[in-house]
This record gives structure tokens, sequence and C-alpha cells, in this order.
């Protein structure tokens, strides 16, 4: 019987020591933490959103963009459902986001236990590995509680992201000793911190609209939903499906910009003429009153002064030029990105082991025979909605099922 060694119990490393303990091998799970999975449980606000029915390959980022699809298509999202549903877990449906019907991510993380235990896989928690070693005759694992031995090794360790929960980057160096090179690792799905110091102000705003990430002229990346304003810059989904485009520039050294557009419905032009109509039809609102009841009142003060704008003028006497200012502070909101929140508030990373080293129909490393590879970990991250953790099902499964041959 063959022994597959994985390393790191998150979700890619359990999928990946289930499926190759399915097929027949002999599977020691190793992973340095008193617990595995510990991950999952953050996971879609502590319920659990583990894939999405809506996929397509752009929902998935790599340098090499074509690799995470192959392995993707291998196991989908039908895949995942069908999976969980044999484990216990019914999904529940929101918008094509797919939770446990018991909306608890704590429910996916026992199916995972529960079916690891049926299948005898053997588990050593609070084990750090510090060193793989091939040979001839499969592999010696070096550990702080000794040495493992296993004929295949599947890395699964993870990133950088949310580093009290497992994921240190110390899988990074196990694959940097082997050879393997690595495409720079930066938070992703996480907050951006912008220079303004009004942010301050306008603080615990919640507003619906459009984020646009802009570096040397060129928009990099935009999103649209509701963007969360802090005290630091910016936050919300559509913040963290660009903040990627936003990590990469900032660290070649681009000066970046954030663009917020808070009326996306909206033509300039439309936006132009609607203010004016509204000016028209209650010429006696001060500026300080003209949008209440259009935007959060921290932002419309804010805008007002930014404009110029006296806040005791009355809305009949705007100028052409006091309206434009104030459509374009709505429309083209524009602030400067100084950097991302910390590895501790991202949710994943972009970067990681380069995929051109590793093997997309198996996921072995193209230079060391036997080691394989899964999950974030790999120069793969993918949008919010459940993405990343189909990544983790598929990549776990093209692993696990490869390395038990």
């Amino acid at each position: 019987m063959r022994t597959a060694a994985v390393i790191g119990g998150g979700a890619s490393g359990m999928m990946a020591a289930i499926t190759a303990a399915e097929a027949g091998a002999r599977v020691i799970l190793l992973e340095h933490k008193d617990r595995i999975g510990k991950k999952i449980l953050s996971t879609g606000n502590g319920r659990c959103n583990f894939t999405n029915i809506h996929q397509e390959p752009i929902c998935y980022h790599s340098e090499d963009p074509l690799f995470p699809w192959r392995v993707v298509s291998r196991f989908g999202a039908r895949d995942a459902v069908s999976f969980f549903l044999q484990l216990g877990v019914y999904s529940k449906n929101r918008n094509g986001y797919l939770y446990p019907n018991s909306d608890q991510a704590s429910a996916v993380l026992d199916a995972l236990r529960m079916e690891l235990r049926r299948l005898s896989v053997e588990i050593r928690t609070e084990t750090h590995c510090s060193e793989i070693i091939p040979g001839k005759k499969g592999f010696r694992i070096h550990t702080d509680k000794g040495t493992v031995s296993a004929d295949r090794v599947i890395l699964c360790a993870g990133s950088r992201a949310a580093p009290s929960t497992g994921s240190d980057g110390s899988g990074y160096d196990l694959a940097k000793r082997l050879g393997h090179r690595m495409v720079p690792v930066l938070p992703a799905l996480v907050q951006l911190k912008c220079g303004e110091s009004f942010f301050k102000q306008i603080a615990g705003v919640r507003a619906n609209g459009t984020v646009s990430i802009w570096a040397d002229g060129e928009c990099l990346a935009r999103d649209t939903g509701e963007i969360q304003l802090t005290g630091y810059g910016i936050s919300g989904i559509p913040v963290f499906q660009v903040s990627r485009y936003a990590a990469q520039a900032l660290y070649e050294k681009k000066a970046v910009a954030a663009e917020l557009d808070f009326m996306p419905d909206f033509t300039k032009e439309q936006m132009q003429a609607f203010l004016k109509a509204r000016a028209s039809a209650r010429p006696g609102k001060s500026a300080e009153e003209f949008l209440i009841g259009l935007f959060h009142k921290k932002l419309s003060d804010l805008w007002v002064r930014l404009s110029g704008i006296t806040r005791t003028k009355c809305a009949g006497k705007f100028t052409e030029e006091e309206i434009h200012k104030l459509c374009c502070l709505i429309k083209c909101f524009r602030v400067t990105v100084s950097g991302t929140n910390s590895f501790d508030q991202a949710q994943v990373c972009r970067g990681g082991i380069d995929t051109t080293e590793v093997d997309p129909e198996t996921l072995e490393s193209r230079l060391v025979p036997g080691l394989y590879f899964a999950g974030e970990i790999l120069d793969v991250d993918g949008m919010c909605g459940g993405y990343n953790l189909q990544w983790a099902w598929s990549s776990g499964y093209v692993a696990g099922r490869n390395a038990a041959g």
C-alpha cells in the first residue's frame, strides 16, 4: 500500500487526504496547529460559502491564467456539492453562493473530520515540518516530533493569509528548498489603506458604488457593490475583489489610486442634469441640506467642503462650475492607495509557487517527482464568493487522487 503524507490540515489538505485514502493509500496528515481546519470556521462570516454555482475561468487568477481552470474543470462546483452531500452536508443556494443548510461552517468541518476518521487517516497535530528530503525510495519529512517516511508528499500548507489560523507561509520555505520558484506573495481579498486625512470624518459610512483601481493612467480592475469607508481607507466586497491588483501595482512601486463612483447607474452627464434639476426644484435649500436623502450626511458634508461651496449658499444660486464639481466628486471620487492591510486581515494571497513548475493534470511537481501541491500555496487566488474554497476542493482532489496512484 502506498503511503501519502499530506502537509497542512486546511481545506485543501483535508480534501487531498480524503481523496488519497479513498483511492487506497495509507494517509498521514501533518498539521502544525492544535487542530485541523481552523480557517474553515471563519469563512462566509461563520457560515462557510463553500462554492459558487457560477464558474468561469475569470473567477480564478494566476500568472498562468489557464492553470486554475484546468484544475477546477476536473472537479467543479457540482462535484463539490455532490461530495458534501455524500458526507451529509445539504447545500443552500443564495443567488449562486452555496452554504450548508445549517448555516454553520462547523458543519462542513465536522463532516470532513468524520470522513477522515471513517477512512482511517492518521492525523498528527502540533507537528511542525522543517524539511522534505526526496530519495530513491520516497521521502523523509523532518518534523519536531521525529521523521516521517512516505512514498508521496502533498504540500498543502496554505499561504500567509490569516496566519492565526495556521497559514504562516512555512510551506513556501519547504518548496523553495526543493528548488521551486515563488511568485511574490502579497495580500489579496483585503482592505486598502488611503492617504487622505478626511477618511476619519467619513468612517462607518456604507454606500453602493463602483471602485476602480488605477496605476500609471491605466484602469487595472473595477467592481461594484457596497463600499465601506473606514478610518484608514476603503473596504467591502468590491474593494476585496480589486485589492490584488492594487497590491501588485504597489509592489511594483507604482502610484496607485482608487476611483469611487457613488452613482454607477448614472452617466456623468445624467448626474449633472439630475443635480441641476434637484437645485431648481428646491432652490431654497442650503448646500448643507442639498444632498440629504440622496447620500449619507457625512459624505455630502465632505463633498460640499471639498467643492468649495459655502455651506449656507442656496441651491438656486449654485453656479454651473459648482454643480460640476459636486458631480465629479460623486462620480469620480479619486483617492490615493498607500497600501493594503496586513496578511492578518487578508482572506487569501496573490502569488505562491510558480505554476509553470507544476503539472496541471496531476499537480505533481515538474522538479521533484512524487511531490504534489494543492490549495493556496500555489499561485492561484479566486474572487470572493466561494471560489477559494472551490479551488481548495478541486486542487485537493486532483493532487490526492494522483498521489495515491
